[in-house]
């Protein structure tokens, strides 16, 4: 199994608030018990693993390379893509895969409704008081 890839920037992030989060509960838990590990879990955490990860960068393990994070932003951007490899390689079966392109296709003719503004909003109104008038 192998390990997950964070962003820089997120790894960082990461590390922080896990490092606060455990120096805080260690700190009001237990205090008696856990009083050594509050200032090493600190510790630890500022000023051994946020450091390596700037330094090291790439090189450190959790860190994903940058080609990585294109290449998913890119498969990312175009949700049919995404939908048709899931299908290819049997995450989804037929069924439903029909019903998420579907709802797919809906939400962008959605899209291209809001796009087209009010204008074309109006038109079925605009008819509707033509036929009341000719009544």
């Amino acid at each position: 199994m192998a390990l997950p890839t964070f962003e820089k920037k997120r790894l960082i992030g990461l590390i922080a608030i896990l490092s606060f989060g455990f120096t805080s509960l260690f700190a009001v838990l237990l205090p008696e018990v856990l009083a050594a590990l509050t200032p090493a879990t600190f510790i630890l955490g500022f000023f051994v693993l946020i450091p390596l990860v700037v330094l090291l960068g790439e090189d450190f393990p959790l860190v994903g390379s940058e080609e990585e994070a294109e290449s998913v932003s890119s498969t990312d951007e175009n949700p049919l893509v995404t939908l048709r490899e899931r299908y290819a390689t049997g995450e989804i079966d037929e069924a439903e895969f029909e019903r998420k392109l579907d709802r797919l296709l809906e939400t962008e003719e959605l899209a291209d409704r809001a796009d087209d503004g009010p204008e074309r909003n109006r038109e079925p109104e605009r008819e509707r008081e033509r036929d009341l008038e000719l009544e």
